[in-house]
């Protein structure tokens, strides 16, 4: 599994019709706005890291409104349900 979390900069205006477009992308899980220096921030996930590259630039770079992307390519994941998981299957 390949995720990335995606900084989005959109035109002052489109901010909610560019996340509604967003996140009915495919790969796309979440949209949330944000306040600070960008509008949006998009979860992505795909089977392959190579899967990001149609669904990043070729998705939501396009999309109307979006004026600029950063993304942050996820190595590893931690999550408080994940590590709960392991203590309860006795792991330390």
């Amino acid at each position: 599994m390949a995720d990335a979390i995606v900084l989005i900069t959109t035109d002052s205006d489109m901010v909610g019709d560019a996340a509604k477009r967003i996140v009915e992308l495919d790969g796309v899980r979440d949209v949330y706005s944000v306040a600070g220096d960008v509008d949006l921030v998009a979860i992505v996930s795909a089977d392959r890291f190579e899967d990001l590259a149609q669904i990043i630039p070729e998705g939501i770079a396009k999309v109307d409104g979006v004026a600029a992307t950063q993304t942050l390519m996820a190595f590893r994941t931690y999550s408080k349900e994940d590590e709960e998981a392991a203590f309860d299957l006795g792991g330390d």
